[in-house]
Parts: C-alpha cells; structure tokens; sequence
C-alpha cells in the first residue's frame, strides 16, 4: 500500500468552496438591490411628503373652500411628480375633506403619496 504524499486540494474540496463562494456572494447581491431599492423608496417617500404638504398649504390658505378636483404638476424643479387635489364633502355638513396625491411617473407600481386634511370650510 502507498501513501500519496503529495499536498494540494482535492477537486471535491474545491468544488465545496466555490458553492460556499458563490451562496455568500448572490446572498451579498440580494442584500444591496434591496437596499439600493428601499434608499429609492425612502427618497420617493420624503419627496412626495413635502411636495404634498407645500400644495396643502398652499390649498389651505384659499377662502372658500369649494368642490374641485384638479391635476398639475411640480414644475421642472421636480418633473418626474405630479399631483392630483380633490376638495369634496364628508358626511358632516361643516367638514370638507381635502386630498392631495402626489404621484411619480417613474414608480407607477408604489409611486403614490396621499394627505388628507379635514377642514371646515369658514375657517
């Protein structure tokens, strides 16, 4: 019987390895898109907020408050999002609900951002 003295890696080794390497990198992989993916939507989220919140205001300040719905969009500061008001009635007759949505046309699958607001109209 003879004893293989020579020092190396098997094949079987190798291949062991390099599924090892290959597991720990699409794992790696998977952990920055969805990172990449939740930094975008947290961009959307923080954008869309504010940009719905100035048109609020600027709503807000107009005397009376009447039915409407209107469409528009944030000028070429921020030409990927638009928006949409309505003012309508509530069940209570001193109320009217104004909604603002905020939408981006690159993420049509999650890009919307909706405020509503209660406010009596006299006010």
């Amino acid at each position: 019987m003879t004893r293989m003295t020579e020092k190396g890696f098997t094949l079987m080794e190798v291949m062991v390895a390099m599924a090892i390497l290959a597991i720990a990198l699409v794992s790696i992989f998977q952990l920055q898109s969805q990172s990449i993916s939740m930094a975008t939507d947290s961009r959307f989220m923080t954008t869309a907020a504010l940009l719905a919140q100035s048109k609020m205001v600027e709503v807000e300040t107009q005397s009376p408050l009447s039915n409407k719905t209107e469409n528009g969009d944030f000028g070429p500061d921020y030409p990927q999002y638009a928006w949409q008001l309505i003012i309508g009635d509530t069940q209570l007759p001193q109320f009217k609900k104004i909604e603002v949505t905020v939408t981006n046309k690159l993420f049509l699958r999650r890009g919307t951002y909706t405020l509503i607001l209660y406010k009596r109209p006299d006010m």
